[in-house]
């Protein structure tokens, strides 16, 4: 059974944009609403919320360059490259003004299309990840005594080019399960199931390459948000609460106009554990006056 048979009203759809071939679903009605998620995830994690905000909106969620079934090509993923596949998208599809939300390395690619296309964005929302900067580089990659966080090695073993593939090729749900495990408050809230779907979307060479090269473009990401203005549309960044402090701070800098909610009780993961409060912290910010 194809996986959008589980959202009644949704359709798989593909387009080619900016010289690949782009996979993304669609259902509802109303203005454009994109959903551009993270790692290690494909557009099934908006899947909770998609049919409640298809009531209001018409809602697209994609799976970018290198994720699920979109084109895994050798190079560009670098942020405002793949900003430039979902322009490609939003004029094929002659979508106008849009609405656009991401959530990890999916939230630098939302926040990029905004700042590299401000006359077709009216609205940005950011769920729990800044676009990288150069404070990046100041992030811890040992455990500190006495602090309890989830130190994110991830990050650096990603950047390794040809060896994560050979080590985890077959084996892709070992990291998808710790990286569950260790970022979630609710671990129940990403079933068996859905760990299945993200473990068959990454558990190839091509799909490891192509995930581990969002990472391995943090340097030309960090060099291009030097260069863009401030943004001066209306964005809502949403977080839990370890991560709410770090978006606040990093919007505040790059953003005019920001609003903030936090998300209880969640871990990273917010459209998998509080998939209900998030969709509502979306629609009332969607539908605020701007």
């Amino acid at each position: 059974m194809d996986l959008v048979e589980n959202l009644p009203g949704f359709t798989s759809n593909y387009i080619h944009t900016n010289g690949i071939r782009l996979h993304y679903i669609a259902g509802g009605q109303g203005e454009p609403f994109i959903l551009i998620p993270g790692w290690p995830e494909t557009w099934w994690a908006y899947h909770k919320v998609m049919p409640l905000l298809s009531s209001q909106y018409r809602v697209i969620a994609v799976d970018i360059r290198g994720m699920g079934n979109s084109e895994k090509p050798s190079g560009g993923y670098d942020k405002k490259n793949m900003a430039k596949d979902l322009y490609g998208l939003v004029q094929n599809l002659n979508l106008g003004k849009v609405k656009i939300c991401g959530h990890d390395i999916g939230a630098h690619v939302a926040f990029s299309f905004a700042a590299n296309y401000p006359e077709l964005t009216e609205k940005l929302i950011m769920l729990d990840t800044p676009h990288p900067d150069e404070s990046m580089y100041q992030l811890p990659m040992l455990p500190i005594p006495g602090l309890d966080y989830t130190y994110p090695w991830w990050l650096a073993f990603n950047q390794v080019k040809a060896l994560p593939e050979v080590l985890l090729g077959g084996r892709m749900h070992l990291v998808i399960d710790w990286i569950f495990k260790s970022l979630l408050k609710n671990p129940d809230s990403v079933s068996e199931f859905d760990r299945t779907v993200y473990s068959q979307a990454y558990d190839s060479a091509d799909g490891i390459r192509a995930s581990n090269a969002w990472y391995q473009s943090f340097t030309q990401d960090i060099q291009d948000m030097k260069l863009y203005e401030q943004i001066h549309l209306p964005v809502l960044g949403i977080a839990g609460a370890g991560s709410y402090e770090m978006l606040k701070a990093a919007l505040t800098k790059s953003a005019k106009h920001v609003s903030m909610e936090k998300v209880d009780d969640s871990g990273h993961f917010i459209l998998a554990e509080k998939p209900v409060e998030v969709a509502e912290m979306m629609m009332r910010f969607l539908e605020r006056e701007a």
